[in-house]
């Protein structure tokens, strides 16, 4: 008795089907055989016979040919009217874009939003990952202000910083059973 071999390759079991086909076997036969070493689930009988036939009729490549598969929805036209709406209002959230944009589905639209534009989510609004030079700025004024506060009134302006999110966090303190 032989030893099984556990899922193999489409293209070994293919050379396999090439390889005796071209020793005269017969179709029936290279399925026993396929089924012999690699098991029940191996290939069907009906396949077998359509890559001999097609190995007679000259085929020698025994991988799967290129196909070209499904067209993408996301287009630079598409890519550029989301990018426009997201400039426009910079609080649209994915379901309004697709009231704007019925033709696309929800899960394009996020990607083009998150991947094509890069754009992330933070505080409920669309902000591109890379800040231009006036936000640069903003940022570094924002900074050097809070500093020269800190050094005028110490430690203690630290306490008066009110920093807000979207999330809502309640503390409790469970009581113990004992």
């Amino acid at each position: 008795m032989f030893k099984t071999i556990a899922d193999p390759a489409d293209c070994e079991v293919r050379s396999v089907i090439r390889c005796l086909n071209a020793k005269n076997v017969k179709p029936a036969e290279i399925h026993r055989q396929l089924v012999e070493i690699y098991g029940e689930n191996v290939m069907t009988d009906g396949m077998v016979r359509n890559w001999v036939r097609q190995f007679n009729d000259g085929r020698t490549n025994v991988h799967d040919e290129a196909r070209s598969g499904r067209p993408s929805v996301v287009n630079g036209g598409l890519v550029a009217k989301v990018n426009e709406k997201i400039r426009e209002n910079s609080r649209f959230t994915i379901r309004m874009l697709c009231d704007e944009f019925p033709q696309s589905s929800k899960t394009v639209l996020h990607e083009i939003v998150t991947n094509r534009l890069n754009y992330h989510k933070l505080c409920s609004r669309w902000v591109p990952k890379m800040l231009s030079d006036v936000h640069k700025t903003k940022g570094l004024g924002s900074a050097l202000t809070f500093l020269t506060r800190h050094s005028e009134e110490g430690i203690e302006f630290l306490n008066k910083i009110v920093t807000g999110d979207e999330i809502w966090v309640s503390h409790a303190a469970p009581e113990s059973k004992q």
